[in-house]
């Protein structure tokens, strides 16, 4: 018997070359060897369509209360300026990363990706990649590999995981897309990038109390810090700091923690799960936007005057319910924030009757708290469906009924919305979404400008971009003029 004084040492790479890999290093092999030719045209348009969607969202946010406080914070920390604010100023990649990302949620108008447990918004990811991407001085097209990298693995893992429906937010899947999605502009290797992924996951396991009443700026902060850590801890893995990688099914990995097997599929190296995102009209989350719409179209249609309304009936899916119409995330009759108003279906509805629209107007304070939109709110009644349930998250099914005064009943249902895959918003429509929320912030020569450089963005610099988004005013310098689309 050999001695252990004697003993040859056993390789600690060929140890593990002997093993199977990890699921997080499977993964890590998949950002590495991802290609933009995965992309079919038609997914690139609707990544450039995404693109443009979330810095429209990203503008029409630069004066709002919260982001004027996030913006003293970052000022008073400061950073390395290696990265771009939008609405101008410079900082440490991290930091542009939070503060753009709260940017793009701020409003509530990305773009989101419907699950059977829960959801995601793939646009929290752009404030991440945007800013690494400006770090390292990359490529238009190099930026949308990496945006189009953290899309697949951030939806890829909320089909296959009910993260919501445990009681934990979906900043926990945007911590892995937004690391990949770095970890693949900073040219690390697959194992670097599983580690940066590990890294990432392992402290950014949050609840989804985030979303329950009372609800919190915390709301619209979370997936920014979520952004902001996962950038800095991919440089930390870039520097050969390792992390858990039996993350999904070690002991104690995800897979335990969910009672699940995990598969992302990953022998599949297409990216093109942008074409299954979600687009919205309406200043609220995703399963208000039928409801809105049925709203609008049923008073356009009957010309309802909101004087005249006795009382209004929503039936809803489930999730919508538990969400945003007062079931298991908490009471909906007494909302007072723009965190509240835009996940109370009640609040929406009655914004939507009396102003025609809900747009970035109607999410402010003053606003929220009016006489004629508390009072209508009472009046508007939330109930689940069992059928409409069967039908989420295919399809998102909504019943309105508005009763007049006079004992008139006006009932529409409606099992989509403009936005959906179903009826996607066109590039020509972001476009005069984009307008419509960036007005008062940027002249006309300016808008026409960040619309060009996204449209051909995989031909040009990302830095021509940037540049143009740090021109941008962060305070409204003119009326908004231009009709919601």
């Amino acid at each position: 018997m050999i001695s252990s004084a004697t003993r040859p040492a056993i390789d600690a790479p060929s140890q593990a070359a002997r093993r199977r890999p990890f699921l997080v290093e499977q993964l890590g092999t998949f950002v590495r060897d991802a290609q933009l030719s995965a992309m079919s045209g038609n997914a690139r348009s609707a990544l450039k369509r995404n693109i443009l969607d979330s810095v429209g969202c990203a503008l029409a946010a630069l004066d709002g209360e919260m982001v004027t406080a996030m913006r003293q914070q970052l000022s008073a920390v400061g950073g390395n300026p290696v990265s771009t604010l939008i609405g101008g100023g410079r900082t440490s990649a991290d930091q542009a990363a939070l503060l753009n990302s709260v940017l793009v949620r701020y409003v509530d108008l990305l773009d989101t990706y419907l699950t059977p447990g829960g959801l995601c918004h793939p646009a929290d990811n752009f404030g991440a990649v945007l800013a690494v991407a400006e770090q390292v001085q990359a490529s238009g097209a190099d930026f949308m590999l990496a945006l189009a990298i953290a899309y697949e693995v951030q939806c890829r893992f909320s089909a296959q995981v009910p993260v919501m429906a445990r009681g934990l937010n979906h900043a926990l899947q945007l911590a892995m897309s937004a690391a990949a999605g770095s970890a693949k502009l900073l040219g690390l290797d697959a194992n670097q990038t599983a580690h940066a992924i590990a890294i990432a996951a392992a402290d950014n396991v949050s609840l989804a109390a985030i979303h329950s009443e009372p609800v919190s700026n915390w709301k619209g902060v979370s997936p920014g810090i979520t952004a902001q850590r996962a950038v800095y801890t991919t440089g930390l893995a870039q520097r050969g700091i390792t992390g858990p990688l039996g993350l999904f099914e070690g002991p104690n990995g995800l897979c335990q923690l969910f009672d699940q097997n995990i598969d992302l599929n990953l022998s599949d190296s297409s990216l093109e799960v942008v074409e299954q995102t979600y687009l919205k009209k309406y200043c609220c989350l995703i399963h208000g936007q039928p409801v809105i719409e049925s709203v609008l179209t049923l008073a356009a249609q009957h010309h309802v005057d909101h004087d005249d309304i006795d009382c209004v009936r929503l039936d809803v899916f489930q999730t919508a319910y538990d969400i945003a119409g007062g079931g298991r995330f908490g009471d909906k009759n007494f909302p007072s924030t723009k965190e509240q108003a835009d996940y109370n279906l009640k609040y929406l509805t009655a914004a939507a009757l009396i102003d025609g629209q809900v747009g970035p107007e109607q999410l402010r304070e003053d606003r929220i708290r009016d006489a004629d939109v508390q009072d209508l709110l009472q009046r508007v009644e939330v109930y689940p469906d069992d059928a409409l349930t069967s039908g989420y998250p295919r399809t998102t099914p909504v019943r309105v009924a508005v009763t007049t005064k006079r004992g008139q009943e006006l009932i529409r249902e409606q099992t989509d919305f403009e936005g959906a895959p179903t009826r996607p918003l066109s590039w020509d429509r972001v476009v005069e979404k984009f307008h419509w929320l960036s007005e008062p912030y940027a002249d006309a020569e300016l808008r026409e400008q960040i619309v060009a450089a996204v449209h051909d963005i995989d031909s040009r610099p990302i830095t021509e971009l940037t540049t143009l988004l740090g021109r941008v005013s962060p305070t409204a310098a003119r009326d908004r003029t231009r009709r919601p689309i």
